[in-house]
Parts: structure tokens; C-alpha cells; sequence
């Protein structure tokens, strides 16, 4: 919900538009009256952050999970004792 605050936002386009169009931050508002901070090099943080976000998102190593590393079988394997021990417990073998 927007309550009528003016917030100052960089655009960062995307260098590839088949993906993404562009990315918006949000600055700070003591962002740019820090001192020694310039506007080129909050727009190169923006860049970076947008950059290594990509990087991170990008790699098929790092997106994959745990349980996607172990083969099918050994699922199937586990599934299948489990099952069995279910009825092992409830006394139907």
C-alpha cells in the first residue's frame, strides 16, 4: 500500500530483455547525503547487486535441491521400506 511518500528508486536495465526489462531498488533516504557517496556510485552498486543477484540465480549447481542429488532409486528404495515397516507395525504381515 502506498501512503503518499515520494521515494527516490534506480532503474537498472537489463543488458538481455529476453529475461528481465529492468530492476528496480529502492534507495535509502540519507543515501545520497552520506558523505563521500556520489550518485555514479550508487547507480554501480545497484549494478553490482543486480549483476551478482543473476549470478547467484544463474548457476544449475546452486539451484538444485538436496533431494534432487540422490538418484531415483534410492527414493523408490526408501519408499519402499517405509511402506513395508508401516505394515509391519500395524501388524498386516
Amino acid at each position: 500500500m502506498v501512503k503518499g511518500i515520494s521515494r527516490r528508486v534506480i532503474v537498472v536495465r537489463s543488458p538481455d530483455p529476453r529475461f528481465f526489462e529492468q530492476a528496480i531498488f529502492l534507495m535509502k533516504e540519507d543515501a545520497l547525503h552520506t558523505e563521500g557517496v556520489t550518485a555514479e556510485q550508487v547507480v554501480n552498486e545497484a549494478r553490482q547487486a543486480a549483476a551478482g543477484y543473476l549470478r547467484r540465480t544463474s548457476d544449475p549447481k546452486r539451484r538444485r535441491e538436496p533431494s534432487a542429488r540422490l538418484p531415483w532409486w534410492v527414493w523408490f528404495t526408501l519408499g519402499a521400506c517405509a511402506v513395508g515397516l508401516a505394515w509391519l507395525v500395524s501388524g498386516v504381515l
